[in-house]
């Protein structure tokens, strides 16, 4: 009998801004279920995130890249271009580009990422949906993220329930936030986290961020990513203050607008990615004990709680207000 092969290298990326009090939980959480090598692009921190990369990398931990942007340039963009260059040179094949308040949560077998990737089988893209978690009724931050933010949505409407992908990125040109565009072959076969085959509909004029369609490709059940949009109602406020992904200032982070709305669903409760904790714990306390690691850490919560006095004041939270 023929052994079977082993499950594939993932890559993970993400694109951060003075992300430092959010950063460990997020790393230690992916290293538990497997990604690697991960990637971390930074630009214009002042936190002091970008010196916790620094440190992080030179342990071997992950690969920081610093992103210099031209006026008007999306960091998300520049930052993928420099995935897919840092990447090039390697064997890997697979990415998985995601933001900060998300936490890919696979519940097939042990709940790794190569669990899911045997599921899924053969194919050039696995689409995930969002599972929108809210604020759990927390004004000011509340740290950490997966244990004290565990209600959600229920049924997210397949409307609002936006995606993102891994995907064999030398089989696109370039990837944007929730999928890889202007394929290198012919028909990508793209597939759920069941591995159900979903349509191909890559054109170069379109941005998507969905999958159909969505009987199937919807399937919180087997993995999904939990996206933490909200986090506390403070921290969502700060996104004002530190912009977003895109470089592009708008009302999206105000309390009540759309985003907001979308983000902050209490309805339901799913603690299932905390079978992870206790792991996730242990990593925590291994990547803190690094050289300068827990310093730098608490460095960067005191200032993001100085920025926050700052910011944070009476005027900016009416004014970040969206009145019904």
């Amino acid at each position: 009998m023929t052994p079977a092969s082993a499950p594939p290298q993932v890559a993970l990326a993400s694109a951060m801004r003075n992300e430092g009090p959010f950063l460990l939980e997020w790393l230690a959480y992916h290293k538990v279920i497997g990604f690697g090598p991960i990637l971390i692009a930074t630009n214009d921190c002042t936190d002091g995130s970008d010196r916790l990369l620094d440190l992080l990398e030179t342990a071997g931990e992950l690969i920081h890249i610093h992103s210099e942007l031209n006026d008007g340039e999306s960091p998300q963009d520049v930052a993928m271009r420099r995935f897919y260059a840092t990447l090039d040179s390697t064997p890997i094949d697979w990415l998985c580009f995601i933001d900060s308040d998300e936490f890919v949560h696979i519940t097939h077998g042990a709940g790794r990422i190569d669990d899911l990737m045997q599921v899924v089988g053969k194919c050039d893209v696995i689409g995930l949906p969002w599972l929108p978690f809210g604020d759990s009724g927390h004004q000011a931050r509340k740290l950490p993220i997966l244990p004290n933010f565990t209600r959600c949505a229920i049924s997210p409407a397949p409307e609002l329930c936006k995606f993102k992908s891994i995907f064999r990125f030398r089989n696109f040109e370039h990837a944007e936030d929730h999928r890889p565009v202007r394929p290198r072959i012919e028909n990508p076969l793209v597939k759920s986290a069941e591995g159900k085959k979903l349509r191909s509909n890559f054109r170069a004029d379109r941005k998507y961020s969905r999958y159909k369609p969505y009987d199937k490709s919807i399937a919180h059940h087997a993995a999904c990513i939990n996206h933490y949009g909200t986090r506390a109602a403070d921290d969502f406020l700060m996104k004002n203050d530190r912009g977003d992904g895109h470089g592009v200032p708008s009302g999206k982070y105000y309390l009540g607008s759309l985003w907001h709305r979308t983000c902050n669903q209490n309805e339901g409760e799913d603690r299932r990615i905390l079978r992870h904790w206790p792991a996730v714990e242990t990593e925590l306390a291994r990547l803190r004990a690094l050289p300068g690691v827990a310093a730098t850490e608490r460095d960067c919560l005191e200032w993001d709680e100085a920025r926050r006095a700052e910011v944070l004041t009476e005027e900016n939270r009416m004014t970040w207000r969206k009145v019904p």
